[in-house]
């Protein structure tokens, strides 16, 4: 029989306010454990929770610009289970209205996945196991997030690569969460099963956990289709269950029984009123949603004439994006702006492990520099001497142009002698050019800027040599 895979994914997103969800605790990453706590956060006697409106201000932000439809008024509810790391023994979400619900995801190849529902919730502490011991770090606990639900919709581990990573990066542009995964600030938690091909019902699932990267995600994704294809090939049945990825054993393991809606015993919170989005709240919300990456591409493409492999890169960061059309302000040609931050900007910048907001440079910067290359003061290669230097001791290009004494050389005089000396410094290549080994003249424009200490016009450099050799200029 041929089987054919349903997956569906829940995301757990951290928000970047700077206080937990019910209490003023910081919600800074990386403290020393146990230092961001509070009686609220502890889950002590008598201690109320109190919503943080920021948390809510960000799940809107982030809900419109997932295309989901906002209720104007939805509640919280605890969720009951016993872990360690729960100190209150239960967890506040949203069950049985949430924030949002419906919305849509475009993924990279043009596929459409839908958005079940989008709810806030609070975090639960940290556990860290070691061999003797279990040791608890209540920090993270009441952090806000958002809970995102996709349609069980997705049909390979691909697939709902390409759905984080564009859930990711629309989050990332509303600036609501950083959405790190190796910080925790999204984390991704699994639904698969497999049926029948053509059929229309559902196989018994799993639920996958521990998937803190893309790249888990995707691994375990695949070996828990396989491990399933295995077990009904042989007449087995599925069991329903949680189940973690080993990253070590590069395999799923069991967990434990895959719990029901009805084994949270949820009830509604009597803390905490029922949420009412006003008209004024969403109207704020939506002002933030700011052009969105795959639109943002597609402009990049059609206003500035880039091709979708350089708009896909600058996109890919919104600071980056910004600072692109930031430069292109001060009427430099856009696919050399693109060509430079892409180019010369990024391996600086990886070398340096530095962001771009790090850099000494500023786009006004680079627009001068630009300029300068462009109108024939600078040669590229000076061009690149001079970035170098900015980005080492920052600076103007203009005076480091002048300070140097790097500004290009035109002059036909000054040129003609360079030529001239050249030429006699190297007979053979001019012996080699006339003999119709074109490639000699490439080497005699090098030693002819070399010799300007590469500030020779090089397209002057080039038609003079030709003139003197007595050939016709090529390219």
């Amino acid at each position: 029989m041929a089987w054919e895979t349903v997956i569906g994914l829940e995301l757990h997103v951290e928000l970047n306010t700077e206080s937990k969800l019910f209490c003023a605790c910081p919600a800074r990453f990386g403290a020393a454990a146990n230092t961001q706590v509070c009686p609220v956060c502890l889950g002590l006697p008598g201690a109320l929770p109190v919503l943080n409106g920021s948390a809510v201000d960000k799940a809107l932000i982030a809900a419109l610009a997932l295309n989901c439809e906002i209720n104007s008024e939805s509640s919280f509810s605890r969720k009951n289970y016993f872990y360690p790391d729960l100190p209150k023994g239960y967890q506040i979400t949203q069950h049985e209205t949430p924030l949002a619900r419906g919305g849509w995801v475009e993924l990279a190849d043009g596929r459409r996945i839908n958005i079940t529902r989008l709810h806030l919730e609070e975090d639960a502490g940290k556990s860290q196991h070691t061999a003797t011991e279990t040791l608890l770090d209540f920090n993270r606990s009441g952090i806000p997030l958002v809970e995102i639900v996709s349609e069980p919709e997705l049909v390979r581990p691909g697939e709902a690569r390409m759905y984080v990573e564009a859930i990711r990066d629309i989050l990332r542009y509303c600036q609501v969460s950083e959405c790190r995964m190796e910080a925790g600030e999204l984390r991704c938690d699994a639904n698969i099963s497999l049926r029948p091909t053509g059929s229309e019902g559902f196989g018994e699932k799993t639920e996958l956990k521990n998937l803190n990267s893309l790249r888990a995600l995707e691994r375990a994704l695949n070996y828990e289709i396989g491990r399933q294809r295995q077990l009904l090939a042989s007449g087995k049945q599925i069991s329903r269950e949680t189940r973690r990825w080993d990253e070590n054993r590069y395999c799923t393991v069991p967990m434990r029984d895959k719990e029901q809606a009805s084994d949270y015993r949820y009830f509604p919170e009597p803390d905490l009123p029922p949420l009412q989005i006003t008209q004024t709240m969403l109207n704020t919300a939506k002002a933030q949603v700011p052009e969105l990456p795959g639109a943002r591409a597609s402009r990049f493409q059609e206003q500035y004439g880039l091709g979708a492999y350089d708009a896909d890169l600058l996109i890919s960061e919104r600071y980056r994006a910004d600072w692109f059309e930031a430069v292109l302000e001060f009427g430099v040609n856009p696919k050399a702006v693109a060509n430079w931050l892409l180019g010369e900007v990024a391996r600086h910048q990886n070398k340096t492990c530095q962001s771009l907001s790090e850099l000494r440079i500023t786009p006004r910067d680079l627009g001068e520099l630009i300029q300068l290359e462009q109108s024939g003061v600078i040669s590229g290669n000076i061009a690149r001497q001079v970035l170098k230097e900015m980005l080492s001791h920052g600076g103007s290009p203009a005076e480091i142009v002048q300070a140097r004494g790097w500004s290009q050389v035109s002059d036909q005089t000054e040129l003609a002698h360079l030529v001239a000396k050249t030429l006699a410094d190297n007979p053979q290549s001019v012996a080699d050019y006339r003999g119709g080994k074109d490639r000699a003249l490439g080497f005699l424009v090098g030693q002819v800027m070399k010799a300007s200490s590469g500030r020779a016009n090089p397209r002057l450099v080039k038609q003079l040599l030709t003139e003197k050799l007595g050939g016709t200029q090529k390219g």
